[in-house]
């Protein structure tokens, strides 16, 4: 007899918001590594641990430094293990894209010497920050979807059939 498991029910990845959520845990690690890689960062030997003063452009473009790049990797780490339950999932691509959006903003208001400015972010990281932030939100909210309409149809307890 086969049964049909409900969303919470699932294995890792195998829901459309769990496998948005391995997806983007990927890129982040992918991410945080290249940051650390010389060729695909310039002036890697003048990356600080943090602070506005690093030197070191991901991709020639995006100025990174150990922080940042450690931040990246936590948030890689982070979306793969929410990739376990769909909920997870859901819950890091929307709080994780309010993170970033937090972060766009930061850039806007702490810029050059000011003592609060301890993430090196130049104006390419401020559009990404924004894009990876509205990004990550809608793609919780309309690929999480699902998992939103399928709790409030099942009823507790119960498997959706």
């Amino acid at each position: 007899m086969s049964e049909t498991r409900s969303v919470a029910d699932r294995g890792y990845a195998e829901t459309a918001v769990q496998k948005t959520a391995l997806v983007v845990g990927i890129v982040f690690l992918l991410v945080g590594i290249a940051g650390f890689i010389p060729g695909l960062t310039t002036g890697v030997e003048t990356m600080t641990f943090a602070g506005h003063e690093s030197g070191a452009l991901l991709l020639g473009v995006f100025q990174v430094s150990i922080l940042h790049n450690i931040v990246h990797l936590l948030f890689g780490v982070a979306g793969l293990a929410f990739a376990r339950s769909a909920a997870g999932s859901r819950n890091f691509l929307i709080w994780g894209g309010v993170v970033y959006l937090v972060l766009w903003v930061y850039g806007l208001i702490v810029t050059g010497d000011n003592p609060a400015n301890f993430v090196p972010m130049n104006a390419a990281d401020g559009w990404l920050h924004l894009v990876l932030g509205v990004g990550m939100v809608l793609l919780g909210i309309f690929v999480g979807r699902n998992l939103a309409t399928t709790r409030a149809r099942t009823p507790r307890g119960r498997t959706a059939v």
